[in-house]
């Protein structure tokens, strides 16, 4: 990756094993190249298996590694703890400390009607919602969180210079029929438009009908 420049996004220890390590020879390599803020990790599933105390030690690892994390909650409830009895493991990593540490934290969707996982839409919407319930977000500063951690961090993890809603930016938009984020995340309403650099490209119409019980004669 250093010699041709590019960036690492890997999958990381997809497991319930607190034993399995692999995101912190991972930091520690990129530590090592200074190869900061040119990694994602994906799953990272086992961190949360693992004791406190090292848990922390590599979280710190990947805030001076610049490793963005890719939680994939949609995925990972439905494959991880399958082992369990009694208290099923979620195999969500840990968001709440990778947040309070300032590492940057994405949700992803991973799957879509495969092998491993037989839902699934590809709408980052539904991969907010789903993954505020596993992270347990339901303030209102969570719930941007949960914005940002389809929108914002992502575009930091794939180090994009022209992103955002600010003039000159890419106009990759939806435009959703609420009146605030906490609404769409709720209602899980389909954009009535959808922009790709600045092109429409999609429109949906959704309408609904109230019959009224009629009163008797």
């Amino acid at each position: 990756a250093q010699r041709f420049d590019r960036d690492v996004d890997m999958h990381v220890d997809e497991t319930d094993d607190g034993n399995v390590r692999t995101l912190e020879m991972v930091a520690d390599e990129a530590l090592r190249l200074n190869f900061t803020g040119r990694v994602c990790a994906g799953h990272v599933c086992s961190l949360a298996a693992a004791d406190h105390e090292y848990a922390e030690r590599v979280i710190d690892k990947c805030l001076r590694a610049g490793i963005s994390i890719a939680a994939n909650p949609v995925t990972n409830l439905v494959l991880q703890g399958r082992g369990d009895r009694g208290l099923v493991r979620r195999g969500m990593t840990r968001v709440a400390e990778l947040r309070a540490a300032g590492v940057n934290v994405l949700f992803g969707q991973d799957c879509v009607k495969d092998g491993f996982y037989p839902f699934g839409r590809g709408s980052m919407l539904e991969v907010a919602l789903i993954s505020a319930h596993a992270a347990h977000l339901t303030s209102k500063d969570d719930l941007a969180y949960a914005l940002e951690a389809v929108t914002k961090a992502p575009a930091i993890s794939w180090r994009l210079e022209d992103y955002g809603l600010r003039r000159g930016a890419r106009a990759d938009l939806q435009l959703l029929p609420v009146s605030s984020w906490e609404e769409a995340l709720r209602l899980q309403v389909p954009p009535e438009k959808v922009w790709f650099r600045g092109r429409l490209v999609a429109e949906n119409s959704v309408s609904s009908v109230l019959h009224r019980a009629s009163q008797a004669p």
